[in-house]
């Protein structure tokens, strides 16, 4: 896992975290399943260029699907709240 971008997939943009960016400067990502705190700091860091004050992650499971009589489950992945310490910001988030 030396690639910073195969480890932050994407950006969660909702109303929970919008208002945890404005408060408290938390932003929310999806990261690989098998990624660490550190991996995850470093990677934050090399792709938007800020200082990651601390990580807090979540494993959450996929949920179960139907369609029509068939059922379906989506898959699982993990979750990442990273703290950027003050006076940091992410300038892809504000333009949202």
């Amino acid at each position: 896992m030396n690639d910073p971008r195969s480890i932050v997939r994407r950006a969660l943009i909702t109303e929970k975290g919008t208002t945890l960016r404005e408060t408290q400067n938390q932003y929310h990502f999806e990261v690989a399943r098998d990624a660490n705190k550190i991996e995850i700091k470093r990677a934050i860091e090399t792709i938007f260029s800020v200082k990651v004050g601390s990580v807090r992650t979540q494993q959450l499971r996929g949920k179960v699907k139907r369609q029509g009589r068939s059922s379906g489950r989506r898959s699982d992945w993990k979750k990442a709240i990273v703290t950027l310490k003050p006076d940091q910001k992410i300038e892809l988030f504000e333009q949202i």
